[in-house]
């Protein structure tokens, strides 16, 4: 098929959504289908449209469905669809009328969903390998990594807040990879450096060195309030660093309900107590490894590739007999 696929982020953006985007496009031509990447849908030909955000995608989801009745639509919901704009947003809501299909990062997402919508939607989890070169871990300092754009819904400096209430034997440092995306955040995150000997703001890296500023740290600390399943997490996974992260819908549908790395958004004291626990514990790094195993297989690409195979043969299987 030709598949064109919406994504209003721009595609070279680094934002999260842009690098799904990318990837997708990966796979589907690995699969043999030809796809169009575009902000937003003006009338080009194609088979199918893929979607990614039920509310900012509306425009493009409903030209499509006019113009095309017959033709399917998948809609990819993110955090924002999944946890702020459903249920009360129109648009987002006839978003996922219109789709012959959803797709979800994680399968906790489902709860989520009107009820009507619920077997329309399939999880499939984004896939991540290791950084190509791997590199040393410090000896001096125990390196905690925070990969996040500095936007209030990652809450970006809750780990700095959390490494100031660290007992002073502490080695723990927090290395916090993430462009500007709010303004006045830099500025904070500058001062923050100044006044937080624990915390080394890095500004923006490209994807492949940020996953090796992942691969060589000692921990992963995800603080956002709301994530529509994080691909930071299946990097740290797949590179054996053990998690620590906020208890949001989006980490429970990875990581599970009950894994032992959680603790609360916003709790700055939870999460110094989880940091302290991973740099003294060895124990407890291995139990954050062990109950994060499960999650590894799902995160290889092939298993990824597959499930998209399913779901576009499914939809291609759908539309023949109609026809």
């Amino acid at each position: 098929m030709k598949v064109l696929l919406v994504s209003p982020v721009p595609r070279h953006s680094t934002l999260g959504n842009a690098a799904t985007a990318r990837r997708w496009q990966k796979i589907l031509v690995e699969l043999g289908h030809e796809v169009e990447m575009l902000e937003r849908w003006q009338g080009e030909e194609g088979d199918l449209l893929l979607a990614l955000h039920a509310r900012k995608s509306h425009d493009s989801v409903v030209a499509f469905a006019e113009a095309s009745p017959d033709k399917p639509i998948i809609v990819a919901l993110t955090g924002t669809d999944l946890y702020q704009d459903l249920p009360d947003d129109r648009e987002a809501r006839e978003s996922l009328r219109l789709a012959s299909a959803l797709v979800l990062l994680q399968e906790h997402g489902r709860n989520f969903l009107p009820v009507e919508d619920r077997d329309k939607a399939v999880a499939i989890l984004q896939s991540a390998v290791p950084p190509v070169r791997a590199p040393r871990q410090s000896k001096e300092a125990f390196d905690g990594c925070v990969l996040a754009h500095l936007r209030d819904v990652k809450d970006p400096f809750l780990a700095a807040r959390a490494a100031r209430l660290l007992p002073e034997e502490s080695r723990i440092r927090i290395l916090h990879a993430g462009q500007e995306i709010e303004p006045g955040q830099a500025e904070f995150a500058r001062k923050e450096m100044e006044d937080n000997p624990r915390y080394h703001w890095l500004g923006e890296l490209d994807p492949e060195a940020a996953k090796e500023r992942l691969a060589g740290s000692r921990l992963l600390a995800l603080t956002s309030r709301m994530e529509g399943g994080a691909n930071v997490v299946s990097e740290a996974v797949v590179c054996d660093i053990p998690v620590v992260s906020t208890r949001i819908s989006g980490s429970l549908g990875m990581l599970g309900e009950d894994y032992p790395g959680l603790f609360e958004v916003g709790d700055a004291r939870a999460l110094a107590d989880l940091l302290l626990r991973v740099e003294t514990d060895p124990a407890f790094r291995d139990a954050l490894r062990e109950a994060a195993q499960p999650l590894r297989a799902r995160l290889q690409p092939g298993t990824e590739r597959e499930a998209w195979r399913e779901l576009l043969d499914g939809i291609q299987r759908r539309r023949e007999g109609a026809h």
